[in-house]
């Protein structure tokens, strides 16, 4: 998924309706070496794979950090263009509630749900994370601060690039960051934008990856040692993971396969369904009255939206088609 993204930012795609230009074909033309699989190829030989060869978690919390950080420019700079055209006038009044027409349903406001699911998914994060931590108690703070800085940042996002773009804001909001500016300097700041959000993906990657690469080696080899001493088992795997993602990244240009049906399936599951089960499983006894029936509203929310989600896609997907 992310290197979909990357690949769209570097590369553009020209696959969906609204195709666009990548950074580097506006800045040195179409070229063979700018061309989308090459972009990723290079992503995934020169950054990625150093990244992912990290054996244990703590490696990666200076190129976290930096990730951070890219997330907060991004944010910044959306946040000061959007004050900036509000002093200028040249925003549009934002509406307080969706209009719905012919074309619209109530229902096709449930196709967000995967895409906030997948946004705040990083529960298989958590124990490899906590399991380095010095002392790991101290992981539910950081789940918390992690959670609030998430929430500060998607809000932030959501709020000033509908206050940029208005009506014309894109489902993929790096899109509208495409656009032509009317000076050189919008169109430095459009590409540092877009720029800086691919940054920050190829520094979480190898975050995401080393979570998979832990949980299918323990599904793979159950009874093996553990990976990090493992040498040709840790190669196998990394590479075999790096491979199978790029491969996937050419074979669904379009991200939004990836967020319509993986978001409303795999990401649910992981992030409400699972973790609920647990709870009323509770093989532990040590789940409370409050925690069954806050465990049995979240999988019966996450059962519901999901179906109308992954319904209302496919609807519009056949009648797109038709």
């Amino acid at each position: 998924m992310y290197q979909i993204i990357i690949g769209d930012v570097l590369s553009g795609n020209g696959s969906s309706g609204t195709g666009h230009s990548g950074v580097l074909q506006e800045w040195f033309g179409i070229q063979w070496w700018n061309s989308r699989d090459i972009a990723i190829l290079f992503t995934l030989v020169f950054i990625f794979l150093p990244l992912v060869l990290l054996r244990r978690v703590e490696s990666l919390k200076y190129s976290s950090a930096i990730a951070v950080l890219l997330a907060v420019v991004f944010v910044g700079i959306s946040s000061a263009m959007a004050i900036y055209a509000i002093f200028e006038g040249k925003t549009s009044n934002p509406k307080l509630i969706p209009s719905l027409d012919k074309q619209t349903s109530f229902f096709d406001l449930f196709t967000a749900v995967p895409v906030i699911v997948t946004a705040f998914t990083f529960h298989f994060n958590v124990h490899p994370i906590g399991f380095e931590l010095g002392k790991p108690s101290d992981m539910i703070s950081a789940v918390r601060i992690s959670l609030v800085l998430c929430a500060a940042i998607y809000f932030s996002i959501g709020l000033f690039g509908y206050l940029l773009f208005g009506d014309a804001i894109m489902s993929d909001i790096l899109v509208n960051f495409d656009k032509s500016s009317d000076s050189a300097m919008g169109a430095l700041l459009n590409d540092v934008v877009r720029l800086s959000y691919a940054l920050h993906l190829m520094l979480v990657f190898p975050l995401l990856n080393f979570s998979l690469r832990v949980n299918l080696d323990e599904l793979l080899f159950p009874k093996k040692p553990l990976l990090a001493t493992d040498t040709r088992r840790f190669v196998i795997l990394t590479l075999g993971l790096l491979v199978f993602s790029y491969l996937a990244a050419i074979a669904f240009p379009n991200i939004w396969y990836i967020f319509q049906f993986l978001g409303s399936t795999s990401a649910v599951c992981l992030a409400f369904i699972f973790p609920g089960a647990i709870v009323l499983r509770d093989v532990h006894g040590i789940s409370t009255r409050r925690d069954r029936i806050m465990a049995t509203i979240m999988v019966f929310l996450a059962v519901v939206t999901s179906a109308i989600a992954i319904s209302t896609n496919i609807y519009n997907f056949f009648g797109t088609k038709s």
